[in-house]
């Protein structure tokens, strides 16, 4: 076994998802790779996402985009056998992605676990996260794929709270989780965040861990993050920086200048970082994943 590659949040961003593989030099036949979730929508080809799962074995972890799409599924099946059941509004976005969609991309969603155990770097992959203070077996899926902070008295939220759920978790496993948008990672002792909000105009983040290397302290986490500028903004949406977007501050970002781990992907891969002219334009906002 080769490296084991994590990517953060796709939203179809399959150019983007090419160039960061093509960076790593990426070999499907000797490295593993796995996404959080949400591959699907906003972004301006999902279908293309999909094949370069199947063409490099990947495994997913279910995002609350794909939870969604797969719900909405569940409910047309059930009608068409005459099954009284309400379908949830998927909106235009999503529901043009539901019509372009192939059977074989539907049995690849239906088969994504919420979890997964990286045994041998003692990491979990989930979308959003988990719970602080309660056991895995105990953590409810839905708010695994949606949970993005805990409130003052430790309650899990999806929007709002006073503090990112990453700050308080306590592991073993160390968690590696997207679904709140932020230009930096979210780097805790026991959980990073790796959405950095490609669809947004942001970047495209994996974490880059060698054969039974398990993500060091934070003072080197970013030692093996990788990134790569977005393209372009393809969605409305914003993103917030260092995490701030969980809890919804509204941050100024830079307009130019060199993408997260910059410095650690010149001297880990030997490749020159993009000159600051040719870097995405940026505007502030509220990251929503």
């Amino acid at each position: 076994m080769g490296r084991t590659v994590v990517v953060g949040d796709v939203h179809g961003c399959s150019a983007e998802l090419r160039a960061l593989l093509d960076r790593l030099a990426f070999s499907r036949t000797d490295d593993r790779l796995v996404f959080v979730g949400d591959l699907i929508a906003r972004g301006p080809d999902t279908r293309g996402v999909f094949d370069l799962v199947r063409e490099t074995g990947a495994i997913v972890v279910r995002g609350n985009h794909e939870d969604r799409l797969l719900e909405w599924r569940r409910a047309m099946l059930a009608r068409a056998r005459g099954e009284f059941a309400l379908p949830p509004d998927l909106g235009r976005l999503h529901s043009e992605v539901a019509n372009a969609l192939r059977e074989e991309d539907w049995e690849l969603l239906a088969a994504t676990p919420v979890t997964y155990l990286l045994e041998e770097h003692r990491t979990l992959v989930v979308h959003a996260g988990l719970v602080p203070g309660i056991p895995l077996e105990a953590q409810d899926p839905a708010m695994m794929m949606r949970i993005r902070s805990v409130g003052d008295r430790g309650e899990a939220r999806d929007t709002g709270g006073s503090t990112p759920w990453g700050a308080r978790y306590v592991g073993p496993p160390h968690v590696v989780f997207g679904h709140a948008a932020a230009l930096e990672a979210q780097v805790h002792p026991w959980a990073t965040g790796i959405d950095t909000g490609c669809v947004y105009g942001g970047y495209l983040t994996a974490m880059v861990l060698g054969p039974g290397e398990e993500p060091p302290p934070v003072a080197h986490r970013r030692d093996v993050l990788v990134s790569i500028p977005a393209r372009r903004r393809y969605f409305g949406g914003g993103v917030g920086v260092g995490g701030r977007a969980m809890i919804g501050e509204q941050v100024r970002m830079p307009m130019h200048g060199p993408g997260p781990h910059a410095a650690r992907r010149r001297s880990r891969y030997g490749h020159e970082e993009l000159s600051a002219s040719s870097q995405p334009r940026r505007t502030a906002g509220r990251g929503r994943g």
